[in-house]
Order: C-alpha cells, then structure tokens, then sequence
C-alpha cells in the first residue's frame, strides 16, 4: 500500500508496531500522527498521508493488535494466564502513542483519530497534558461514541440492560470469539459492512477490502478482536473531552451509521472544541470515503493549529 522506504518497524518493549513515515516537519511545525478504528489500519490513511506529507512530517501507525503489528494473546476479567497476555483498551494504546512520541518525535505532535482511534486520541492528549508536554492538537473524524459501555447501560432499551451479564459471559468465550470472527473475517462480509459505513458508495474497491482483510488472516488478529468485544469498562469520548485543554477539532459524517451526528453536535459544549464539520452524504471513516472533501478540511484544521 505504502513504498516499503516509508514503512517501518519499532520495538515497544517485546512487541513489534508497525507504521509509515512521510515527509518532514520544518521548524514549529507539528508532526502528525494518523490512529486508524477498530478492526482497520495504518493503510487505511491510504487517501491522506501523500497529501498531507507535502506540508508536515505524516506517521500512520498501527495499533497493538492490528494491521501489521504484533497481536499479542488478549486477557479479559481479571485473567491472569498467559503471562504474556496483554488487556487490550485505551490506556494500553495511549501508552503506545505516548512511547512512540517520547522515542520518535520532536517537536509539536497533532493527533488524528478515526472511530476508536479518536477516543485513543482524546486518551493520549489526556495524558499528554499530565505530563506537561500537551500535543497542538486533536482532530476528530466520526469518534468512537462506545455507546455499549456499562457506564452507559442506564440509557440502553431494558433488553440490553437485563442480557447484559449474558453478554459478557459470552464474549468472555475464546471459541466463541474466535468463531464469530472467523465469519466476520471474509470479504463478502468485509464488502457488506463497508456499504454501511460508506453510504455514499465512494472508494469501496478491491484495493480496501484486501488492505482490511489482509490483518485479519493473521493466526493471532482473533486475540485483538476478544480483548476489543469485551470492553465494557473504559474511557468514554465524553468524560475525556470534559476535562481536556487541547485544542479539538471534530470532523464527521452526517449520514455515520454508527456514531450519531446528534451526539457530535452536543460535543461542541466543552471548550476544548473549536469547530464541528459537518459531511453532507458521507459515513463512518469520511477521510478515505471523499478523502478530497476531507484533506481540504484537515489542512485547514492544522493551519488553525499551527498558528494559533
């Protein structure tokens, strides 16, 4: 997908995270790291990071557990074995992007996030602010709203409330898991819920199909998957954006199947929000479903942040 000059291996303690780095940052001006959602990929930046490497230094990265980085055996509820099994969740990624910039940047960093990559996002300028050493930025396209998390199981229709416990007992199942994502790992499946999440039909090709399922043929990806489905109980976009400083600017598809545009709408209260674009037409991951329309508006959004 990437020239093989521009993708790179890192090692992050007995891990390996895979990503790809392009163009340079002059002077003041920030490095910008790409977070792909659940279940994608660095190489879902394919639109983005040519074009925005010509003005600033571009890293698309693949989360722990996905793409071409390591996928370490998952532990859920208090498992203790393997000794080499990893809690998949936020902070894990947090700490991911947090080691990856304290070992591999200098200078300003702007985080862009899709899906669940923005609550990471949100998750890293969190703790980034603790430590003092605040990213420029943080761009939000169609955010992870986590709307099955128990902290927002008061607002689920009595059903979901009551089979929760069912639920999790359930997904806790390794063969379980590993069934379910055995169907959901194949293209005809893949192409299905890529039409939902690009309504527009827009950039739905071989070439997206084989860059999401390619991962998904790894012997491990199921253990990233079962830690994924079994996060009942972690940061929410809401609780982080309340109490953060950086600056925040959300992108989002007005017709995303997934994370309402109502809810995008009620996120402009908290201060830490500058702007709210709004796509006519477009779905869940709009950056590679008109990544014209939405390179135009990342451009801007950075100018904004870079010269604030």
């Amino acid at each position: 997908m990437y020239p093989s000059t521009i993708v790179h291996n890192w090692q992050w303690g007995n891990q390996h995270i895979s990503y790809a780095d392009k163009g340079n940052s002059k002077i003041n001006e920030a490095t910008i790291i790409l977070i792909h959602g659940f279940g994608a990929c660095k190489e879902h930046w394919r639109h983005n990071l040519e074009f925005l490497s010509k003005f600033n230094r571009v890293i698309a990265i693949d989360l722990l557990g996905f793409g071409a980085s390591s996928k370490p055996t998952s532990l859920v509820g208090g498992e203790l074995i393997p000794n080499d099994g990893i809690n998949y969740g936020m902070k894990l990624w947090a700490k991911q992007i947090q080691d990856f910039i304290d070992q591999n940047i200098t200078g300003p960093v702007v985080i862009i996030g899709n899906s669940i990559g923005g609550v990471v996002a949100l998750r890293t300028a969190s703790e980034l602010e603790e430590k003092a050493t605040p990213a420029l930025g943080v761009i939000l396209i169609d955010c992870a709203q986590r709307s099955m998390d128990d902290k927002l199981l008061a607002k689920q229709p009595p059903l979901q409330r009551w089979g929760r416990p069912f639920l999790k007992g359930l997904v806790k199942k390794r063969w379980i898991t590993e069934t379910l994502f055995k169907t959901l790992a194949r293209a005809s499946i893949i192409r299905k819920v890529l039409e939902q999440a690009y309504p527009s039909g827009e950039n739905i090709d071989e070439e997206l199909v084989e860059l999401l399922l390619k991962p998904a043929r790894d012997c491990k990806a199921p253990e990233s998957f079962r830690g994924f489905i079994n996060l009942f109980d972690d940061d929410l976009a809401q609780d982080l954006l309340e109490h953060l400083t950086t600056s925040v600017y959300l992108v989002w598809g007005e017709n995303d199947p997934w994370e309402p545009i109502d809810q995008a709408i009620l996120w402009k209260q908290y201060p830490c929000v500058k702007k709210l674009d709004i796509l006519a037409g477009l779905g869940h991951c709009p950056h590679d479903e008109s990544p014209e329309r939405v390179n135009k508006i990342l451009l801007e959004n950075l100018n904004k942040l870079q010269h604030e």
